[in-house]
């Protein structure tokens, strides 16, 4: 399959390391120009430097906002004001007691997992409608259907991903715009690699500890490994084509065969 995307405007949240910088290089490599969007300006160009060592003659426009704030989606927003595709990626994550996590806490995760991805819909989704193309995605996780004891405010936040998406593409419908969440396995990314040390041998070497987590933490991965962000951004660039046209209001999964059911 050829994905060619090619004069199309990609802005994807959080993408100046793990998942989303390698959905913002694999959308590159299809053609797309891509927003590369991190908080601070040094670590959006460090990204971008690093983006185009891999993919060479990538079209890449340096983005630095906070999203997860109003004030920064606004500032985006005026400096991106046709995006054709849209990942939202960002998001924070981590281990804590379920008796022990604060309402500051749990406003934090919702704001930043949740709010900020409906905001850049809310700006870019309307244009996308009247423009007849266009494609929004959320990238949630297994955590929305199999929510880990040891982090259900996060899971909370992904499971309210997957209402989000699916609302979003019915108001979306009939316009040549497609809306969908994608469920992300557990990926090797620092900091995942971190995520794992909280939880295991910190004396392990890497290649064990990740063993261990996986058999300890999440024994129903058919894969049985971590996933790598690479084989994620597969799956986005996919969506993200005229070639997915008749993919939208799904949640699609690129697990590892973790969540234990033939449907999402």
């Amino acid at each position: 399959m050829q994905i060619d995307l090619t004069g199309r405007m990609a802005l994807v949240t959080g993408s100046t390391q793990g998942i989303g910088a390698a959905i913002a290089a694999g959308l590159a490599r299809a053609g797309a120009r891509v927003a590369v969007n991190g908080r601070s300006e040094e670590r959006v160009r460090e990204a971008i430097d690093r983006l185009r060592g891999e993919v060479p003659g990538a079209d890449l426009v340096p983005a630095a906002a906070d999203v997860g704030t109003a004030e920064g989606a606004d500032r985006l927003a005026q400096s991106l004001p046709d995006v054709d595709v849209l990942v939202n990626n960002l998001g924070v994550f981590g281990s804590a007691d379920a008796l022990e996590i604060s309402d500051a806490e749990w406003r934090r995760y919702f704001e930043i997992n949740v709010l900020a991805a409906v905001r850049l819909t809310r700006m870019f989704l309307p244009g996308m409608m009247e423009r007849g193309w266009g494609r929004v995605q959320y990238i949630a996780s297994d955590s929305a259907v199999v929510v880990p004891a040891e982090m259900i405010h996060y899971g909370m936040t992904k499971t309210s991903l997957l209402a989000v998406s699916r609302g979003f593409a019915k108001k979306a419908a009939g316009t040549g715009v497609t809306v969908n969440s994608v469920l992300a396995g557990p990926t090797h990314t620092g900091g995942v690699e971190d995520f794992v040390y909280e939880l295991v041998d910190r004396s392990l070497p890497w290649d064990e500890a990740q063993r261990a987590f996986m058999r300890e933490h999440r024994p129903q991965s058919l894969l049985q490994r971590l996933i790598e962000p690479e084989e994620i951004a597969h799956m986005v660039v996919y969506l993200s084509s005229d070639q997915a046209s008749a993919t939208t209001g799904g949640a699609l999964r690129v697990d590892g065969g973790y969540v234990d059911a033939i449907l999402p």
